[in-house]
C-alpha cells in the first residue's frame, strides 16, 4: 500500500493498463505535451510516446468520433475531457453511436472505450464548465457510469472500466484530485463496476451519496454521532449504472430512514430514480419520507459565494438529516 493522491491513482491506472494491453491509448486536449489539464497524464508521453499518448485538436466531436471508430476496430481508447461539460459537443458520438453500436450490430461489435474527466461544480468556472451529467449518461442504455470518490476507487474502477467491453463514462471531481489515501500498488487491482460500498456503518439513518457528496455525508455522520448520538450509515454508490440496487435496499431496510445526497440537479436527477426504487421495493421498511439534498436547480453560478450555496454542503445536509431524525 502507498499513500497517493486521487490524481496519482488515475495516472497509475492509465499507466498500468497501457503496459497491460497494447491496444490501450490515451487521447484528448493537452494530455501529452502539457501532461493533461490537471496533470493526470504527467510523465506518460515521455514513457509511452506519442502513439499511445495523443494530443488532439480542440474538437470533442472529432476526437470522440475517432475514438469510437478505433474501439470498433479493436483498440481500447481512453478519452479525456477537459470538462465533462464539453461532452455535449460530442453528444452524437457518445450517446447515440458509442452507446448503440453493440446493440445494433447484434453483439458483433464491442465498443471498449472510456470517456473520463471532471464532472463537477464548485471551482468557480461558470455554468458552461460545471455540469454533472451522470444522469444524462445513465439515462442512455449501453453506457456505464461510475463516480469514484477515493483514490483507491479511482484506480481500481478506472482499470476495470478500461478492460470493460462497453463504453464507460468516468465522472471525476477536480476538488478530489489532491485528496490522499492508501492505494494498493498491485497492478492487478480491479474494483468491479456496479458495486456500492458502505463507508460508515450505522443503524438510525442511511445517507446514500456518490462522488464528493460522500465526503460531505461522512462529515455530517460524524457530527450526528458526536453531538446527537445518532448512528448514521453512509453508502457510497460508486457506480451509477449499473446501480447496486441490492446494497441500497439493504441499508434502507437496516435503518428505516434515508437521505439522498448528490451534486446533480434535482429534476430528473440520479436520486429521483433511487427514490422511486426505494419506495417501490422497500416502502414498508420506511419510518419516514425519503429526503433529498441536491444542487439548487439553476445554472451554476460563477460567483464563489453563490456557487458554494448551490452545491450541497455540510450545513444543508445536516439540516435535512435532522428533519428525518
Amino acid at each position: 500500500m502507498a499513500i497517493i493522491t486521487y490524481r496519482e491513482a488515475l495516472n497509475q491506472a492509465l499507466s498500468e493498463e497501457i503496459e497491460h494491453d497494447e491496444n490501450v491509448v490515451l487521447m484528448g486536449e493537452e494530455v501529452a505535451q502539457f501532461k493533461g489539464s490537471y496533470k493526470v497524464s504527467e510523465g506518460m508521453l515521455e514513457k509511452y510516446g506519442p502513439d499511445r499518448i495523443i494530443d488532439t485538436p480542440i474538437s470533442e466531436a472529432a476526437f470522440s468520433g475517432l475514438a469510437v471508430g478505433a474501439a470498433m476496430m479493436g483498440m481500447r481508447p481512453v478519452v479525456e475531457f477537459m470538462f465533462w461539460s464539453f461532452c455535449y459537443v460530442a453528444f452524437d458520438q457518445i450517446f447515440n453511436n458509442a452507446a448503440s453500436i453493440r446493440y445494433m450490430s447484434g453483439g458483433l461489435i464491442n465498443i471498449p472505450i472510456v470517456f473520463r474527466g471532471p464532472a463537477n461544480g464548485g471551482t468557480n468556472v461558470g455554468a458552461t464548465h460545471s455540469h454533472t451529467p451522470e444522469n444524462f449518461a445513465a439515462n442512455t442504455p449501453g453506457l456505464k457510469v461510475i463516480c469514484p470518490s477515493t483514490p483507491a476507487d479511482a484506480k481500481g474502477m478506472l482499470k476495470s472500466a478500461i478492460r470493460d467491453n462497453d463504453p464507460v463514462c468516468v465522472m471525476e471531481n477536480t476538488i478530489l484530485y489532491n485528496m490522499k489515501d492508501e492505494v494498493s500498488e498491485d497492478s492487478d487491482l480491479l474494483i468491479p463496476l456496479g458495486k456500492a460500498k458502505v463507508v460508515h456503518e450505522g443503524s438510525d439513518l442511511s445517507i446514500i451519496a456518490h462522488g464528493k457528496s460522500v465526503h460531505t455525508s461522512l462529515e455530517v455522520a460524524k457530527i450526528l454521532e458526536e453531538k446527537h448520538k445518532v448512528s448514521v450509515e453512509v453508502l457510497d454508490l460508486r457506480s451509477i449504472r449499473p446501480l447496486d440496487v441490492e446494497a441500497i435496499l439493504k441499508t434502507v431496510k437496516k435503518t428505516n430512514r434515508v437521505l439522498l445526497v448528490e451534486e446533480n440537479k434535482p429534476f430528473c436527477g440520479v436520486d429521483s430514480q433511487i427514490a422511486f426504487m426505494i419506495q417501490d421495493q422497500a416502502f414498508d421498511y420506511l419510518d419516514a419520507p425519503i429526503k433529498r439534498v441536491s444542487a439548487i436547480d439553476v445554472p451554476q453560478a460563477y460567483s464563489k459565494a453563490l456557487e458554494s450555496a448551490q452545491i450541497p454542503d455540510q450545513k444543508r445536509v445536516l439540516a435535512k438529516a435532522m428533519e428525518l431524525i
